[in-house]
Formats: structure tokens, C-alpha cells, sequence
């Protein structure tokens, strides 16, 4: 096994994670703002699963010896409307899957099975990001405006918490 090869591909899925976590925040802040409360909880929550994967890709490049670089693969992407955030973010979860599943082949190649384990539970977790994105998507598309007028109604505190 070639643990610089690995340690290589580790450090690029870092970057693409911290990348995630970047963007997610980013467009957490915006829909919040705009009332959008669900949708804003779903890309909080998202952010924090991807920063786990940041923690486990840091475990395993620890273990090899290498060192962790926490590099975010670009800048923010400056989109703020609601339809167009679930729309990119479904296409990010799904380059990750892509990107994840030539990895774990590459470290399978490598002789490094346990990196390949990590690469394959990442593409698990990215699929199901990009399916809960994806349904997000198909109803803001099936129901249109009123859909997400609903958001942020059930963003609105209650009658018995406004009257605390």
C-alpha cells in the first residue's frame, strides 16, 4: 500500500467536506433570513454531518501519517433563492457520490481497504443527503410557491410561545 496515495485522496475529500460545510452554512444563513426555516434546518443539519465526515477523513489521515490539510476546495457559491440552493446542493451530493466511488476503487487498488470502507460509507451518506435534497427539490417544483409558503408558516413561533 502507497500511503501517500491515500493520504493524497483523503486530504482532497477534506477539502471537498469543508467545501460543503462552507456552502451549506452559507445558504443555512440565507433561507433562515428569508424565513425558510425547514429548508434552513435541513442544510444546518447537513453542514454537521458533513463536518463528521471532515472528523473521520482526519482520523484516517492521522492513522496513515500524514497530515490533515483544511483547505475548503473553493470559495461560496453566492446563491440565495430558495429552488436554485436545493437544486446546487443536489448536484454537489451527487458529484461527491461520483467522486467518492472512484476513490474507494482507487484505494481498493491501492491495497488500502480500510480507506476504501471510509470512501464507500461516504458515498452511503451522500446519497442519502442528495435524497433528502432531491424530494425538497421535486415538491418545491410540484407545488411551486405555495410550497414554499408553507416553509416559512411553520418557521412562525406558536400561539402559546408568543405568549411567553
Amino acid at each position: 500500500m502507497d500511503k501517500g496515495k491515500s493520504i493524497e485522496l483523503l486530504n482532497r475529500a477534506v477539502a471537498d467536506e469543508l467545501q460543503a460545510v462552507h456552502q451549506y452554512m452559507y445558504w443555512h444563513f440565507h433561507l433562515d433570513d428569508q424565513g425558510f426555516g425547514p429548508l434552513s434546518a435541513l442544510l444546518k443539519r447537513i453542514a454537521i454531518a458533513e463536518m463528521g465526515h471532515i472528523e473521520t477523513l482526519a482520523d484516517r489521515i492521522l492513522f496513515l501519517k500524514g497530515d490533515v490539510e483544511m483547505v475548503p476546495a473553493g470559495p461560496v457559491e453566492k446563491v440565495t433563492e430558495a429552488e436554485a440552493i436545493v437544486s446546487r446542493a443536489c448536484e454537489m451530493e451527487q458529484e461527491a457520490v461520483g467522486v467518492y466511488n472512484d476513490f474507494a476503487l482507487k484505494c481498493g487498488a491501492n491495497a488500502d481497504n480500510g480507506t476504501k470502507q471510509i470512501f464507500e460509507q461516504l458515498v452511503n451518506d451522500e446519497e442519502a443527503h442528495f435524497d433528502e435534497f432531491d424530494k425538497q427539490l421535486d415538491n418545491i417544483k410540484r407545488f411551486g410557491p405555495s410550497y414554499l409558503a408553507l416553509q416559512s408558516f411553520s418557521a412562525s413561533p406558536s400561539a402559546g410561545e408568543a405568549a411567553d
